[in-house]
This record gives C-alpha cells, sequence and structure tokens, in this order.
C-alpha cells in the first residue's frame, strides 16, 4: 500500500455515491415536474460539466451527470429533450422563474422589517 493508496479510494467511494445521489435527485426531481427539458452547461475552471433541468414553469435543478455522455444517457433515461446551453442559451422561463423568486424575497424581508418596527 502506497503513501496516498488510502485517500484515492476513499475519494472513489465518495465520488461514485454522490454522482449516485445527484443522478437519482435528477430523475426524482424530473418526474414531480411538467415540461422538463435538460441544459448541458459545459466545464469551467470552478466546476464539471453540469447539467440544469428546466420545468415549464422555470423552476430549475442543478447537478453533475458524469460528462455529456451521462448527460446525454440520463435524457433518454427520462425521456427528455436534451440542449447544449452553449447552443441555445438558457430558456427565457427560467429567467423569469429567477426573476419572480427575487421579487418574492424582496417583499418577504419588507414585510418581516415593517413587522419589526410594528414590534418596536
Amino acid at each position: 500500500m502506497g503513501l496516498f493508496d488510502r485517500f484515492t479510494r476513499g475519494s472513489t467511494t465518495r465520488t461514485s455515491s454522490a454522482a449516485e445521489s445527484d443522478a437519482r435527485h435528477l430523475a426524482d426531481w424530473a418526474r414531480a415536474h411538467h415540461g422538463v427539458e435538460a441544459y448541458i452547461e459545459p466545464q469551467t475552471t470552478v466546476t464539471e460539466l453540469t447539467v440544469v433541468l428546466v420545468a415549464a414553469d422555470g423552476e430549475w435543478t442543478r447537478r453533475r451527470v458524469g460528462g455529456e455522455r451521462g448527460a446525454r444517457r440520463l435524457g433518454q433515461d427520462l425521456q427528455i429533450p436534451v440542449y447544449d446551453v452553449r447552443k441555445t442559451g438558457y430558456p427565457q422561463r427560467m429567467r423569469d422563474f429567477d426573476a419572480r423568486r427575487r421579487i418574492e424575497r424582496k417583499r418577504e424581508r419588507e414585510r418581516e422589517l415593517l413587522e419589526r418596527d410594528r414590534e418596536l
């Protein structure tokens, strides 16, 4: 056994269980939402290649999938279309969903501040 063997063996196990967890999350999420499409995001210097699942209402989730091959396989397994975000961009409904969420959070913060002011 080499000096670093115990570190590499442990990380492989954690990585595979994380990948299984990510795949399970994506499959469960896709089944729970309507009109889901997958968008492959390229690898960057900070993150691995990921896939974003976007529902018809714009709600979305992002996870690693084991490369482009894993993303394509996920699309086949879930029977959903898979797009390359570099070619298609993100769907407008995803941006609209994020904008609505920002507005909702801002309104909630304002309500909380008003309630605190009333208590004082």
